[in-house]
């Protein structure tokens, strides 16, 4: 029997055509290897998905967000804008102005004397309101960040253990077929290194986008404090010219 998987080693080295190109160093990987390059490249799919929705998305609030501060600060009546707003609100700007808005007026229509009343309480509700509405806004717009961040970590360590797998397998091969000719040795090598390689591909727009994604998040998040501050005092003013 030995002697027959020796022949068997030997004759495999020696007719099978060596297919260096990616689906055929695929296809001839050990089980574990070609699951451990699945993964990594469902992962490296998942992982563009995000970054071009994340892309789009940003770029799409940033324009949004222009042009309710250009409308925001025309100097028309707040009470017209946010009859403008309320019904098509679809950005966290606007959801934050809708909401410190519809507090607002319900804290106007409950008690529209009293002021010092009013005062006292209605300008903390308003903040955390626009507080609830940002963190809830922010939460959603760091979504599948974890992802990414995940994936540029773990990935390079899931392609190396699959090297590490395609190597022992070659010196398996190696061993049955007590031959080191280059013939014997490259593919299995090539295919251990596609994991590494591939894990690379999957980490470094991972790692990249994670990093580009956190930041512009960050920006963003910190005009949305401007904006809530800037908003607040606005609306403390009116309550004082109402007293």
């Amino acid at each position: 029997m030995e002697s027959q998987a020796v022949d068997a080693a030997l004759l495999a080295g020696s007719v099978a055509p060596t297919d260096l190109s990616l689906i055929g160093l695929f296809f001839r990987a050990d089980i574990v290897v070609k699951i451990v390059l699945a993964v990594l490249v469902l992962a490296s799919f998942w992982c563009w998905a995000i970054i071009v929705e994340k892309i789009v998305r940003i770029r799409r609030l940033a324009s949004q967000a222009e042009e309710f501060e250009e409308a925001f600060w025309s100097g028309g009546s707040l009470e017209e804008l946010y009859d403008q707003i309320e019904p098509v609100a679809d950005h966290p700007m606007a959801l934050l102005f809708s909401a410190a808005m519809r507090e607002w007026r319900r804290s106007t229509m409950r008690n529209p004397s009293g002021a010092d009343k009013l005062h006292a309480g209605v300008q903390e509700r308003i903040g955390q309101v626009m507080q609830l509405t940002m963190t809830r806004q922010m939460v959603d717009l760091e979504k599948y960040l974890g992802f990414l961040a995940t994936v540029g970590s773990t990935a390079p360590f899931i392609g190396l253990f699959g090297t590490v797998w395609g190597i022992m397998n070659s010196f398996q091969a190696i061993a049955l077929s007590k031959n080191t000719s280059l013939t014997v040795v490259a593919p299995g090598i090539a295919e251990a290194l596609f994991a590494t390689a591939l894990g690379l591909v999957a980490a470094i727009p991972a790692v990249v986008a994670y990093n580009k994604f956190s930041s512009d998040i960050g920006r963003y998040g910190n005009r949305l404090e401007i904006f809530a501050t800037e908003f607040s005092a606005i609306l403390s003013r009116q309550l004082e010219e109402r007293g």
